[in-house]
C-alpha cells in the first residue's frame, strides 16, 4: 500500500502555544511547525508518496511528509539517525514539529528513516526538499533563508547518504559477480568429475 497523506493540525493547540513561547530561540522548529501544512501540501505529498511502489500487501509506509520534516531537522541539527529517534522521544521541539507530543513510542524506526532518505536521494528529491524549505522560509520571513541554506547545503547528511547509497550499489553488483563466479565454478567442477569418471572406466 502507498502511504496516506499526512494531515496534522494546522492551528497551534494551547499546549503547543506554551511550547512555542518557551523555544523562541529555536526558530527553525517554530517555523516548521507553523509552515508544515504549506511546505508539505497535498501536491508535494503526492510526489513523496510516489517514491513508494504501490503494493496490495503489507502495512502502509510511514507518512513521507513526517519523515521529510525529520530529515530537515536532522540535516540542520547535524545529528545521527539514532539521535533522531532519541529526539522524537525526548525533545519536545522535535515532537512539536512531528506532531507526536508526549509520545512514548518513536513515530518511525531508524530503518524507515534511512530507507526514506535513500529514496529521496535516488529520486533526486533531496534537493527539491531543501529548495522548497528555503523558498518557504523566504516567503514567510519567519526564518532567514540564507542561514537555512548554508546549514542544509553544508550538512554532511546528504553526502553521507550518497556515499552509503553508492556502497550499496557496489555491494549488490559484487554479490551478482560472486554468484556468477560460484555458479561457473560449480559447473566446472561437475564437468571435471564427469570427465574423470569416464577415464577411470577405460
Amino acid at each position: 500500500m502507498q502511504p496516506e497523506l499526512w494531515q496534522p493540525p494546522v492551528e497551534l493547540s494551547a499546549q503547543e502555544e506554551q511550547i512555542v513561547k518557551r523555544i523562541r530561540k529555536a526558530k527553525l522548529f517554530v517555523f516548521l511547525r507553523k509552515q508544515r501544512s504549506k511546505l508539505l501540501d497535498e501536491t508535494f505529498q503526492q510526489e513523496l508518496a510516489g517514491l513508494y511502489r504501490a503494493s496490495e500487501r503489507g502495512q502502509p509506509p510511514i507518512a513521507p511528509a513526517q519523515l521529510a520534516l525529520a530529515i530537515i531537522l536532522q540535516a540542520y541539527s547535524r545529528v545521527s539517525d539514532d539521535e533522531v529517534i532519541e529526539a522524537t522521544l525526548m525533545d519536545r521541539r522535535w515532537q512539536l514539529v512531528l506532531d507526536c507530543l508526549d509520545t512514548d513510542q518513536a513515530p518511525f524506526s531508524k530503518g524507515t528513516l534511512v530507507g526514506f532518505r535513500q529514496r529521496l536521494i535516488e529520486a533526486q528529491m533531496d534537493r527539491r526538499l531543501i529548495e522548497r524549505t528555503i523558498e518557504m522560509a523566504n516567503q514567510s520571513h519567519a526564518f532567514g533563508p540564507r542561514a537555512l541554506r548554508a546549514a542544509l547545503d553544508s550538512s554532511p547528511l546528504w553526502g553521507a547518504g550518497r556515499v552509503e547509497d553508492t556502497y550499496n550499489l557496489v555491494g549488490h553488483a559484487l554479490k551478482k559477480v560472486m554468484r556468477v563466479v560460484a555458479d561457473r565454478a560449480s559447473e566446472g567442477a561437475g564437468r571435471s568429475r564427469s570427465g574423470s569418471g569416464g577415464r577411470t572406466g577405460l
